[in-house]
């Protein structure tokens, strides 16, 4: 009778870690990752030698000193003494405040303009076509400065507003001033405000106000602490309809719950609306909009539209022309089957490239630095770099911020699209 035996195992050898399959891709991943460690270190080392040849170090100790410029557009309170850290606070909330107007209104533009190119009526659609194309093939920069010369120049000077017969009025009521030196609009004060800042006595007979972070930060809660109730409600109104088919009514309770502590706080605060009026040579009160901060917001909006419009087109036309047909049968109407059939199911093919195109503006709004507005480059990756010399910490730290910002946005964007994915049942 004859026995199996299993044959020997061959002793591992170094040839293997090359010509086996078994071991071939982790010893390239090892080598790559040891030429990518060399590489990093001699570049530090390098750049720690040519540091000491100047004379230099690397720390980020300027943050806390001086900066000793002023910043003509602020959403934080800051004058020249403040610290170059602060100034680069300063500018990043102005990049955000830009990048954030910037992706809402392009977002609305590319959305409207994407279903137009679309329309039947040729006059519509052929429009949408010139706005497109004239648009997403011309620089940005171009259509920045243009705006930003067409504020400068063509709009009146606040003395226009001023006579018996002014040359130029207040628009929407005289509530909204458009000059040559930007915007004003009216704004939020409150009256007991929770800020320290004591009441300004009022000018012309028209009272200014207080407007504290303290009184925004309570609003914001509020506001907060609605959202997520009124998230709550529509979820087990989804829970309902998914047991019995029958989706509750609870619009009214949502209103209820986003407005009713809304007034409450308002009417603690002593909320009121401050218009901006002619005092000297220029409008006081209100809030200013800059030719810099519209330009840029204007031109990011329509240049970003465009491209986000050629997206929408393409997502609509990803749909089967089966989803349309099947609603007209069923007696919907154009518009309800475009909010309520078409685009939902377009969005899984329109949000991939939509997060491009929101990383593409938020990182084209260091363009600002063209017409004066006061973004995180002009001041921590300007002027701070210019005083100071730390031209290496200041862009390292400049990188870092859009890297974090650009990774912030993919992530949220990604978790929408992802919701917005079909679910096997």
């Amino acid at each position: 009778m004859s026995t199996l035996t299993d044959p020997p195992r061959r002793s591992f050898r170094l040839s293997q870690l090359i010509y086996d399959t078994r071991y071939r891709s982790i010893t390239i991943q090892l080598i790559a990752l040891l030429v990518m460690v060399f590489g990093i270190g001699w570049l530090v080392n390098n750049t720690v030698q040519n540091l000491a040849a100047l004379g230099k170090d690397f720390n980020f100790g300027f943050l806390t000193s001086s900066a000793g410029y002023d910043i003509n557009q602020m959403l934080i309170e800051y004058d020249s003494q403040d610290t170059h850290g602060r100034a680069a606070v300063v500018g990043i909330l102005n990049t955000l405040l830009v990048a954030f107007m910037g992706c809402v209104t392009a977002t609305l533009i590319g959305v409207i303009a994407g279903v137009l190119r679309l329309s039947k009526n040729w006059v519509v659609s052929r429009l949408m076509a010139v706005y497109v194309e004239g648009f997403r093939n011309v620089p940005l920069l171009l259509w920045i400065i243009l705006i930003f010369s067409i504020m400068s120049e063509s709009m009146p000077r606040p003395n226009d507003f001023r006579g018996d017969e002014p040359v130029a009025s207040m628009i929407f009521s005289d509530h909204v001033a458009v000059t040559n030196r930007g915007i004003w609009i009216p704004r939020l004060g409150f009256t007991n405000s929770l800020s320290d800042n004591e009441a300004i006595a009022s000018v012309e007979g028209v009272p200014a106000v207080a407007t504290g972070w303290e009184d925004w930060a309570v609003i914001g809660l509020v506001l907060l602490i609605s959202i997520i109730v009124i998230g709550s409600i529509r979820a087990r109104s989804s829970r309902i309809q998914e047991v019995t088919g029958i989706r509750p009514t609870t619009w009214y309770l949502q209103l209820s719950i986003l407005f009713i502590p809304f007034a409450i706080i308002g009417l603690f605060l002593g909320m009121t609306v401050v218009t901006p009026f002619l005092k000297g040579f220029n409008f006081t009160e209100g809030t200013h909009l800059r030719n810099s901060l519209i330009a840029l917001w204007l031109a990011l909006s329509l240049y970003t539209g465009s491209f986000i419009a050629e997206i929408v087109r393409a997502g609509i036309l990803a749909v089967s022309k089966g989803q349309s047909e099947a609603a007209f049968a069923l007696g919907m109407r154009p518009n309800r089957t475009m909010s309520l059939v078409i685009l939902p199911q377009a969005m899984r093919v329109i949000i991939p490239p939509l997060i491009s195109q929101f990383l593409n503006l938020t990182k084209n709004s260091s363009l600002a630095i063209a017409v004066g507005y006061m973004d995180v480059r002009a001041t921590l990756g300007g002027i701070t770099i210019n005083q100071t010399g730390r031209e290496l910490e200041g862009m390292l730290l400049l990188g870092a911020f859009y890297l974090l910002l650009s990774l912030i946005i993919s992530s949220v964007m990604n978790y929408f699209n992802n919701r917005t994915q079909l679910r096997e049942r």
